[in-house]
């Protein structure tokens, strides 16, 4: 029964707790003036024995009890705030308050006295009435105080809206109920059928009216709830709140709100491939399984951006086995960790194949008894440059695919260190294609990058070298394929695919920005009409291991980057969509400053993908071939080894005359500056 009672308590304290400060009050006053009438009855009681009746004498105590106690109290800010101050301050105010009204009380029925009044209810009143409404006080911060300050708290949050009334908006909202972070006070939806109804209690708005919405309410945060909606309807959302100052946060796609129920933890920061991707195209089943159902894949660089990715594009598509090899130790263990738990959990689902694409890939499989075998995942600790570790490793396991992903591809720090650029971009590819060759594997996928294409710095011509390599290798295995030669050199298909800047990569920009803005400022950029072209790291991924599937030899395929990106309009966007200002010559109040450096050594202003004008299309949309020149084995492996001397001796002027002469439209952006070669010539020039 008590337990049945407490929860009706519990129910009406929030409709208790909604009612206007006023009405509030004024239950109070009257249950107050209630209390100075039962305990004027009660002290009558305790003088004479008996219960008398509300009359004569006893009525004029009472009226006198009510008159000054009310005043009293309200002059003593009983009523100012009735719950904030309902603990001990309540009840200091109260004890002070009956201090006065006793004092009044007492001096008139029993100091000056009144007929028909017992002196001593002049002294028992008031002490009966500092129970009462003390009892009173605590009762209500036993019954509301804690909902109370909940609600206290909960109005001092950020507030939020909702863009989007559908399931996800409704199901976010019940999931930030209780947040101790935010509150969501209303969404916004573009349905004007909704306009103007509550939802949950929550009213919904027309986005139209945002401006007049944050004109009256401190919001801060917009969430979009809009899992299924498509990019490019989601870029003409965020256009539209981007003159407000509101950070934009979001759920992810359907497609990773797995258990269909949306939770607190599915809010993100607004990655930046909202802003810049395009629509995914569905990848192709028959491609992504290929060179990778129930095959032994290898991926060097496992632990990179790309690398790690293609590892978990990869394991998607239940391998027979996963070689990881890497460099670093800790990358290696990050990534090694991260399969095995996706494993230990719901086993990869393969990729769904067109329709009737599943024949193809039956027939693909050398040992469709494997099927149901566990995938095994096998880390390598091994340098790509060592030739003698890695025929170790493709001799022990024989793998039938090679992703080929290592690489140093941080401009600057390759500039500054070019020889260890070259040997780890070009020998490390050699030891590897030759390796793979040796071998037997299959396939050998290249992944590179649109800084090879007329490069203006070392690691660009590096990638490009490491193209002509495997491009040359596909020459002498058609040549030996076509004199009917068996040799294990000609099974090896060499492919490489080529793509811009990846989101989220180390060395991207976007994490550099998004600590910036934290950070509250400045962004620093290299320069204001520097542009590249971006994509995000699962779909470059995905289109690696398509691009690679459709490799005859010695092809190059370029992926389709979309439209190359100012960085400075990218800056000022994040910013935007964070809830801030850019601070400049127009806008000196901004909140975030954006300040040019100057372009690094090596850099470039704008990127390309093509080295000629003819891409070829593939069966892939966004995947095109392209046609580039490159000099035959013979004469390139003999520039390679003169090269190799150069760079055992860390010439670096000789290093990029060399790369000059090898790759077409390289063309250094300044001086050398390594650093072994420049301490050395300010050695040289003190000892003069």
């Amino acid at each position: 029964m008590g337990e049945i009672m407490m929860r009706t308590l519990s129910r009406l304290a929030a409709p208790a707790l909604a009612l206007p400060r006023s009405v509030k009050r004024g239950m109070v006053l009257a249950l107050d003036a209630a209390l100075c009438v039962l305990t004027v009855w009660l002290a009558f009681y305790l003088r004479s024995g008996v219960w008398v009746s509300l009359a004569g004498p006893a009525i004029v105590a009472v009226v006198v009890s009510v008159v000054f106690a009310l005043p009293v109290f309200i002059t003593s800010g009983l009523y100012r705030a009735i719950f904030r101050y309902s603990g001990l301050p309540a009840m200091v105010a109260v004890a002070r308050a009956m201090v006065l009204y006793g004092i009044a009380f007492a001096a008139i029925f029993t100091f000056w006295g009144v007929e028909g009044v017992p002196r001593t209810v002049g002294l028992i009143q008031p002490m009966l009435l500092l129970l009462l409404v003390g009892a009173s006080r605590a009762a209500a911060r036993v019954w509301l105080g804690g909902l109370y300050h909940q609600q206290l708290r909960k109005a001092a949050l950020p507030q939020a809206l909702i863009y989007g009334a559908g399931s996800a908006g409704r199901q976010l909202a019940s999931a930030m109920a209780n947040s101790p972070e935010i509150r969501v006070v209303g969404f916004l939806d573009d349905d004007d059928r909704l306009h103007g109804h509550v939802l949950n209690g929550l009213p919904i708005h027309n986005p139209g009216d945002l401006t007049e919405i944050l004109s009256a309410s401190p919001i801060t945060d917009l969430l979009l709830a809009l899992p299924s909606v498509s990019r490019q309807r989601r870029n003409d959302i965020l256009n539209t709140l981007k003159p407000h100052k509101v950070a934009v946060r979001t759920l992810p796609g359907l497609s990773d709100i797995a258990t269909g129920k949306v939770s607190l933890s599915d809010v993100r920061e607004l990655d930046i491939d909202d802003l810049l991707g395009r629509e995914p195209v569905k990848p192709n089943g028959l491609l992504l399984n290929l060179n990778t159902h129930h095959k032994t894949v290898l991926v060097t660089g496992a632990g990179g951006s790309i690398g790690s990715e293609l590892c978990r594009q990869i394991l998607k598509t239940n391998p027979k086995q996963l070689l990881l090899v890497e460099m670093s130790e800790f990358a290696l263990y990050q990534i090694h960790q991260e399969l095995q738990a996706l494993l230990a959990g719901e086993r990869p689902s393969v990729a769904e194949p067109e329709e009737g694409a599943t024949k193809a890939i039956d027939a693909t499989l050398e040992d469709p008894d494997t099927s149901q075998a566990e995938i095994e995942i096998v880390p390598l600790l091994a340098s790509v440059c060592d030739e003698v570790r890695m025929h170790e490793i493709m001799d022990t396991w024989k793998p039938h695919t090679v992703y080929h992903a290592a690489a140093y591809k941080h401009v600057p720090l390759v500039e500054h260190n070019p020889a260890e650029g070259v040997r780890n971009n070009v020998w490390g590819t050699r030891v590897c294609a030759e390796a793979a060759m040796r071998h037997s594997v299959r396939n050998f996928v290249l992944v590179s990058t649109d800084k090879a294409v007329r490069p203006t710095n070392i690691m660009g011509a590096t990638k490009r070298l490491a193209e002509m390599v495997l491009q040359a290798l596909a020459e002498v295995n058609a040549a030996v394929a076509a004199q009917g030669g068996r040799a294990p050199t000609a099974k090896t298909t060499f492919s490489m695919v080529r793509f811009g800047n990846v989101l989220g990569s180390s060395g991207s920009v976007v994490p550099l920005f998004r600590e910036q803005i934290k950070n509250g400022g400045p962004i620093t950029l290299t320069h204001a009409d520097i542009t590249r072209y971006f994509m995000t790291i699962p779909e470059a991924a995905q289109l690696v291991v398509q691009a690679g599937a459709m490799g005859q030899g010695g092809d190059v395929f370029v992926l389709d980057m979309g439209q190359p990106v100012k960085i400075i309009d990218l800056a000022r966007r994040m910013v935007e969509l964070s809830g801030m200002t850019v601070r400049d010559e127009l806008h000196p109040d901004g909140d975030i400053e954006l300040n040019v450096t100057g372009l690094r050594p090596g850099e470039k202003l704008y990127e390309e993908l093509l080295i000629g004008d003819n891409p070829k299309p593939t069966q892939h949309p966004r995947i095109m071939k392209a046609h580039e020149q490159f000099l035959s084995w013979t004469d390139l492996e003999q520039k390679l080894n003169a090269l190799s001397i150069a760079m055992s001796v860390n010439d670096v002027p000789v290093i990029r005359g060399m790369l000059q002469e090898l790759v077409s439209g390289y063309q250094p952006s300044g001086e050398v500056v390594d650093w072994v070669h420049m301490a050395l010539e300010r050695e040289a020039l003190s000892n003069e």
